[in-house]
């Protein structure tokens, strides 16, 4: 069962790898995901939820570094 497990996750992060614009996040979070899953005996759970968890951290600290670009734009030009 573990190495089932553990080909699962391997394949999955490879998969990923090939679309990395929609990755970002994924793999970090997977590894760690899949560390603490396997303290749990749910590695590849785990790994799953810390894709998801690190595609969404990532989306939303790209998310704020555009938005603090575009105040340091606007500041610019007002002066």
């Amino acid at each position: 069962m573990f190495k089932l497990s553990t080909f699962v996750v391997i394949a999955g992060l490879l998969l990923s790898v090939t679309s990395q614009a929609e990755a970002k996040g994924c793999i970090k979070g997977a590894v760690v995901g899949g560390v603490a899953g396997h303290v749990a005996h749910h590695g590849v759970a785990g790994a799953a939820a810390g894709c998801a968890v690190g595609h969404h951290m990532a989306n939303k600290k790209d998310k704020e570094a555009d938005k603090q670009q575009q105040q340091q734009q606007q500041q610019q030009q007002s002066k």
